[in-house]
């Protein structure tokens, strides 16, 4: 019997990493993955695939991913067997035999992402990992007004790092919502189709200036048209971003 295509739904703290992809100078949730499944089908490590990249120390609740084992092996098996082989900040919530050709990266339809602002005076030691921690209080309203000049398709080159290595800089957001909850959080969440890279935690950080007063919610557009990324806020810290969720399609994006 050949390779068995599989997806999971994996999550992940983020803060001891240094991103989904592998890299040289740290330890990556990639690496995680592949010599997990190595370990666990008994050889070298297995080449894994995510829906996309995420930064240093940035969150999961439910990624995609999609890898091959050697042989056929019952789920239950497949899920007990890699969280085994993975540290106690990884895990594998549920995976399925996925189809010939499953990418979940081409197959992604749209990603939530929420970043969360802890913005109060006191420090919360149990949300100090997953959290920006911001003293002075913040205008959710204005930021939630000055959010909806970045729902649509836009070419977002303000708002991505110098180092993304995009072909395009255009990319279509679905929605964007700013709200205060009742245990002293501004949570932001955005919903696309795709995400340069930064891009949320840049408009993060251009967000909170209009929640701080530095400029008006009726100044994105200008930040939007000046493509120029000076013109946008500070890079908000990887911590306070979490991949909430990724909704896949029935087969490649067309």
């Amino acid at each position: 019997m050949g390779a068995t295509n599989w997806q999971a739904t994996v999550a992940w703290r983020g803060n001891a990493y240094v991103g989904w992809q592998r890299q040289p100078n740290g330890n990556s949730i990639q690496s995680e993955f592949e010599r997990a499944i190595g370990a666990l089908c008994g050889g070298d490590p297995v080449p894994v695939v995510a829906s996309g990249r995420t930064d240093s120390s940035v969150h999961a609740l439910a990624q995609i991913i999609g890898f091959k084992t050697p042989l056929p092996r019952e789920v239950r098996a497949l899920v007990e067997g890699l969280n085994h082989h993975l540290p106690d900040d990884i895990s594998v919530i549920e995976a399925k035999p996925a189809p010939e050709g499953f990418c979940p990266r081409r197959w992604a339809r749209r990603k939530l992402y929420r970043y969360r602002i802890l913005n109060r005076m006191g420090r919360c030691p149990f949300r100090r990992q997953y959290t920006w921690h911001i003293r002075e209080r913040l205008d959710e309203e204005a930021m939630h007004l000055a959010a909806q000049y970045l729902v649509g398709e836009h070419d977002f080159t303000s708002f991505r790092a110098a180092r993304c290595m995009a072909a395009s800089p255009v990319r279509k957001l679905i929605s964007a919502e700013v709200r205060r909850t009742e245990d002293g959080e501004v949570q932001l969440e955005f919903v696309g189709n795709g995400f340069l890279r930064h891009q949320v935690r840049v408009m993060t950080g251009t967000l909170v200036d209009v929640g701080r007063g530095y400029r008006p919610a009726d100044s994105i557009p200008q930040v939007l048209h000046s493509r120029h990324r000076d013109a946008a806020g500070a890079t908000s810290p990887g911590h306070g971003l979490t991949l909430v969720h990724v909704e896949m399609g029935d087969g490649p994006r067309v």
